[in-house]
């Protein structure tokens, strides 16, 4: 058996012991990020900017929640930087 199988089997058990096989309403199942919210209901932009604070929290100590002031700071840096240069490279090709 598979991991994916193996997972699905065990999402099948869950529902059926807790929930006597209905789905429950409004349940999200994913990753959330280290302020907790998830990441599938957070706009693509924002979803990639704590997904890389996150990385550089997790650089720093792995265990806390939250992001470090300079984590988020280094990611709208990166992700500006990034729009710049497709900007540049764009505007080059032109």
């Amino acid at each position: 058996m598979t991991e994916i199988e193996a997972l699905a089997a065990v999402g099948e058990d869950h529902r059926q012991t807790l929930h006597g096989g209905h789905f429950p309403d409004d349940e999200m199942a994913g990753q959330i990020d280290r302020l907790d919210r998830w990441y599938a209901a957070m706009p693509p932009l924002a979803a990639l900017h704590a997904r890389i604070a996150d990385a550089l929290s997790d650089l720093h100590d792995i265990k806390t929640m939250g992001h470090y002031w300079w984590a988020s700071a280094g990611a709208t840096l990166l992700m500006g930087g990034t729009a710049a240069l497709a900007l540049l490279l764009v505007a080059s090709a032109l």
